[in-house]
């Protein structure tokens, strides 16, 4: 890998975020407006919720909604023939992924700081200190690897950007209802041990509760990190044999 070209492909990804204005929306008005919405449906204490209990799925979700802009972003770029065009230069494919995983990573820190600031008004009060916080970011973008690693997978197996948006969905609402701010059931629970959601979100309600030590903490970021690292790995194998012709 060559990090002069790195830099090079994340400073593009960025600037075409910044300048496309669908691609800004889905990116970062879109966990704005759904912090709002939530704040205003569920900070009334009369539904029984506050944004204390919803706003770690609210993180989680915003991570998972990666899934379908990286299925997006690379389907487009291989049906317009980029991705050809950048096999006959320098760049290798280890340096055009890593360069979409760093970037993906700087969306979701841009999204979990969102969504906390805007939350905070709603009556979001987290109870913890700056290695809690430190440890929410953290965990936060090592869930967003996962979210990369199942784009990939699914750019791999879509012939176009309206089918990778209907199989983004497939990965997408599983774990927002099972594994978000949608609540768990006693029947739904063993399914939901398996979605990485499921562990972010209560890995994050522990640690903002002022519970660092919490077992769900650290069972959290083991789950997460295992899970991401292994969806990575494969969707980087995947898209490298079919994914880019």
């Amino acid at each position: 890998m060559n990090f002069k070209r790195i830099l090079a492909l994340l400073k593009m990804e960025l600037l075409k975020a910044i300048r496309e204005p669908a691609f800004f929306f889905l990116l970062l008005l879109f966990p704005a407006l759904l912090t709002i919405m939530f704040g205003l449906i569920f900070g009334d204490p009369e539904f029984g919720m506050s944004m204390n209990t919803t706003a770690p799925g609210l993180f989680a979700y915003a991570c998972i909604f990666i899934i379908m802009t990286v299925a997006q972003t690379f389907t487009e770029m291989r049906d317009q023939g980029l991705l050809r065009r950048l096999n006959t230069t320098p760049m290798t494919s280890a340096d055009f992924i890593t360069s979409e995983i760093f970037s993906n990573m700087i969306i979701v820190f841009l999204q979990v700081i969102i969504i906390y600031i805007l939350a905070i008004p709603f009556g979001f009060t987290p109870n913890t200190n700056a290695i809690g916080m430190v440890l929410a970011f953290l965990l936060m973008i090592v869930f967003s690897l996962s979210s990369v690693g199942l784009g990939l997978i699914i750019a791999t197996i879509s012939k176009s950007s309206g089918t990778a948006t209907g199989f983004s969905f497939i990965f997408i609402l599983p774990q927002m209802f099972l594994g978000t701010f949608i609540p768990v059931t006693a029947t739904t629970r063993p399914i939901s041990m398996f979605m990485p959601s499921y562990h972010a979100t209560q890995a994050l309600s522990a640690i903002f509760s002022g519970d660092l030590t919490n077992p769900l903490v650290l069972t959290g970021f083991t789950f997460i990190s295992i899970v991401s690292v292994s969806i990575v790995i494969i969707g980087i194998l995947l898209f490298k044999k079919s994914g880019n012709k």
